[in-house]
């Protein structure tokens, strides 16, 4: 009983092994550590600073229209410039910029009329800056991790996300309520230069010799290959199906007051990332998944049957429980399209990809909000989380039928996974245990960027 209760433990705990056999995912891991909780700082306290100049919803609500521009040219521009540049070089200036920003709000906090454009420009540019960043940290993990341990890579960056989206944000309320939001800025300010003083030491990531300048034709490229990637698409469309029609944040201050609980509101925003927590403390199991495709579409459906299911729910817990195990199909749902990206989509256009990757999961959220907030509306709170997720859970299973490359795909067969896992094979440095930088000391270290 012992051995199998043990067999079971070390299914279900995270595998480390990208952290022990990468000296450069150990340096990424330690630095987005770092950055999340600062960055999960910051996200508090600019709505809240804008709330206390204010007072105005309509104001606070502005600052998310503002980043959605910045966040869709940015995203797809930083994009083509991840495979046309060195991507460690891209990483350090954008955490150099978003450094700025941070400091700029700080020095705003602290004057005696501080300025609301400051918030909205300053809000707008760092978002823009972490969007330029995020496709070269995407597209990175295929030349720090080798191709068999993507999927351990995607846990653990998966826990490294919902750990600082609990603590973070509980954290940034207590900094703003009892030392004023220019603590907060400052808080963040010091861990960018933290995570610097470890992305510096990464080694040079160029781009391919022959790889194509960023422009509009190469972004172009981007797209094409994704569109004629069945498979690929399917990743994308589920994804903002699942989003567009179960995301209902927008609803929980009104849930709040319909259970007669409006203190429980931070427990409804943080139920979701505690089901992903779980999930991703849990997840070892999903690297021995192959038919990821099929993985990404029950998880999907999981989702969006626990969202119909909050509908039901009379009391806060249960309401928190079906929040929690739509959390965690969501996160799972996306350990396996992350391990997808990773293992079948060529190095040269992985930047590419990446950055409509984040359109993808970016602006169903926004979408999805909306629609519950014009469902609730019409029908009511109860009847936009029934008849969401119930749409979500039909919406999956029609593109389930529509795309059956995306439905049938296999890690083991797949065209693209079998040529991606020979290239590696034969020339990533991650693949070949005598080139980690960790048995020499003196490897990996980088020209000043």
């Amino acid at each position: 009983m012992p051995a199998r209760l043990m067999r079971l433990l070390r299914h279900l705990t995270p595998d480390l092994s990208p952290l022990r056999d990468s000296r450069d995912y150990r340096l990424l891991f330690g630095a987005g550590v770092i950055t999340m909780f600062g960055t999960m700082i910051t996200m508090v306290a600019l709505p809240y600073q804008m709330k206390e100049l204010t007072g105005s919803y309509v104001a606070v609500g502005l600052m998310s229209l503002a980043e959605f521009v910045p966040m869709v040219v940015c995203g797809l521009w930083g994009g083509a410039i991840a495979d046309a540049l060195d991507r460690r070089r891209i990483i350090v200036l954008s955490e150099l910029g978003l450094l700025v920003t941070t400091a700029a709000l700080m020095v705003n906090a602290l004057l005696p009329d501080p300025q609301v454009w400051v918030l909205y420009v300053m809000g707008a540019l760092s978002t823009g800056i972490a969007c330029l960043q995020r496709p070269s940290l995407e597209a990175v993990m295929q030349q720090v991790v080798s191709h068999d341990q993507q999927a351990a890579a995607a846990v653990l960056n998966s826990l490294r996300w919902n750990f600082g989206a609990i603590l973070a944000p509980a954290l940034g309320g207590l900094l703003l309520v009892q030392l004023g939001t220019h603590v907060a800025y400052a808080i963040d300010a010091v861990t960018f230069v933290l995570s610097m003083a470890l992305l510096w030491r990464i080694r040079s990531l160029p781009a391919a010799e022959d790889a194509a300048p960023a422009s509009l034709k190469s972004l172009v490229e981007g797209v094409r290959y994704a569109t004629g990637r069945s498979d690929l698409m399917g990743t994308y469309l589920v994804d903002i199906a699942a989003m567009v029609f179960a995301m209902a944040q927008a609803l929980y201050p009104f849930l709040a007051d319909e259970l007669d609980s409006p203190e429980s509101l931070g427990l409804l925003y943080s139920a979701a990332a505690v089901g992903a927590l779980v999930a991703s403390v849990t997840g070892r199991w999903t690297a021995r998944v192959q038919r990821q495709g099929l993985g990404v579409i029950v998880a999907a459906v999981c989702w969006g049957a626990a969202i119909a299911l909050t509908a039901l729910a009379p009391s806060v817990w249960l309401v928190f429980l079906c929040i929690a195990l739509a959390g965690a199909a969501d996160m799972i749902s996306g350990i396996f399209r992350t391990t997808m990206w990773n293992q079948t989509i060529p190095q040269e256009l992985r930047g590419r990809l990446a950055g409509i990757e984040l359109l993808s999961y970016a602006s169903g959220p926004m979408l999805g909000n909306t629609r519950a907030s014009l469902m609730a509306n019409l029908g009511g709170l109860r009847f936009s989380l029934g008849a969401g997720g119930l749409l979500c859970v039909a919406a999956v299973l029609g593109l389930s039928a529509a795309l059956p490359k995306f439905r049938r795909y296999d890690a083991t067969t797949d065209e693209h996974a079998v040529a991606e896992r020979a290239r590696r094979t034969a020339s990533d440095p991650a693949s070949d245990p005598a080139s980690d930088p960790a048995a020499d000391p003196a490897a990996g270290q980088a020209a000043p960027a």
